[in-house]
């Protein structure tokens, strides 16, 4: 009788060696770890990195991911530990899916969160793509999220630290790249041991800080981004409350967001007020009392649904987050249509902005149930 293949740590019933990987490398540890983990495993690595904007402002700008200095600190690791490296020049294609999108959900009041987009239109889209056409059998990410084998195909789940957590910036992922993908370090108890495994390999990368902006926003200036990408976007405007009446004037919408309290420019008043609405048509920002904040409603469109059943079904029992540094809150999870949904947070939230992700997570446990886009209602 012949002996079956034995399943490798990648779940693929063949030997590592004759398994070939494509790793999405940024130039960060996260993704330096995972690929010299699975080259030193004896997986056939291939390394891929991004040029996603202009090298002369990327090699300007420290600490934000595919900048050119990454692009050449991922190269290093890959010569460190013997697999072949590439990059792929996405710069187009990352401008049109995510850049352009950011400036127009910008300009219209909304909070955009661009690396949802990036990992949904350009790394777990094009990138996944071209693995593909490699003949890879799965791409790899540095992504903190678990990949796990369920009763109906492959699930979704939260990361093992929740500090690490990366669920929320990828709601958006699929069942079918969700079969394709890989997450090595979503098991791992924290940072503390990804940083021990890149100086265990030796690599270039191991004391290197975590990125903390948006790669195209230096600093953290959305505004200076905006008006660069969009000349006289921040036209001046009207400052009201909730009833209409003028407080004061701003000098663009742009330079505001939701729940805002700080740098408004109306002083003298007793009661602390807040940002709670953007109107970008009447170049209107509308200040309120925190109390203006909550809200216990939530429309969201573009759904990805990655629970059992079909998304339709009916009302669920969920947990939902409404923004990256918040845990999940109970909320009921109403589809109003083949991918649009009413959320109700059986607790009212504050600052809840359109532009934002809600995502989806089982009533218990670390399942990601998947998500859509906070919409105005």
């Amino acid at each position: 009788m012949l002996d079956r293949p034995q399943i490798n740590s990648l779940g693929l019933a063949r030997a590592p060696a004759d398994t070939r990987v494509v790793v999405a490398m940024s130039g960060g540890v996260d993704s330096s770890v995972v690929a010299a983990m699975l080259a030193d495993e004896g997986y056939d690595v291939v390394g891929m990195t991004l040029q996603l904007y202009d090298h002369g402002a990327a090699l300007a700008k420290k600490g934000a991911c595919c900048a050119g200095r990454d692009i050449h600190d991922a190269r290093r690791v890959a010569e460190a530990m013997g697999f072949p490296h590439y990059v792929l020049d996405y710069e187009n294609a990352f401008r049109d899916a995510v850049i352009e999108e950011f400036a127009d959900a910008y300009l219209a009041g909304a909070t955009p969160v661009p690396c949802i987009r990036c990992n949904e239109r350009v790394k777990f889209r094009d990138l996944l793509a071209t693995a593909k056409e490699l003949d890879a059998d799965c791409m790899a990410t540095g992504h903190y999220i678990r990949r796990m084998d369920g009763a109906h195909g492959p699930e979704l789940h939260a990361a093992a630290d929740p500090a690490r957590d990366q669920s929320y910036f990828l709601f958006s992922t699929t069942r079918e790249q969700l079969g394709y993908l890989r997450f090595p370090l979503g098991g791992l108890a924290s940072k503390a041991e990804t940083r021990a495994l890149a100086a265990k390999y030796g690599l270039p990368v191991a004391d290197k800080p975590d990125s903390q902006d948006i790669c195209f926003v230096p600093d953290g200036n959305y505004a200076a981004v905006i008006e660069k990408l969009r000349p006289g976007a921040a036209e001046p405007g009207e400052i009201v409350d909730m009833e209409g009446r003028v407080l004061g004037t701003h000098g663009g919408v742009i330079h505001y967001t939701v729940g805002q309290r700080r740098g408004l420019g109306i002083g003298g008043l007793e009661t602390p007020l807040y940002v709670v609405r953007l109107d970008a048509d009447a170049r209107r920002v509308v200040v309120g009392p925190k109390a203006a904040l909550a809200t216990r409603v939530v429309p969201v469109a573009e759904v990805n649904w990655l629970g059992d059943g079909a998304f339709e079904d009916g009302a669920r029992e969920v947990r939902v987050r409404v923004r990256s540094t918040r845990p999940p809150a109970p909320a009921v999870l109403r589809p109003t249509g083949p991918d649009r949904a009413e959320v109700e947070l059986l607790a009212p939230e504050l600052g809840v902005s359109p532009g934002q992700a809600c995502v989806f997570y089982a009533p218990e446990g670390s399942r990601v149930l998947g998500g859509g886009w906070i919409v105005r209602g």
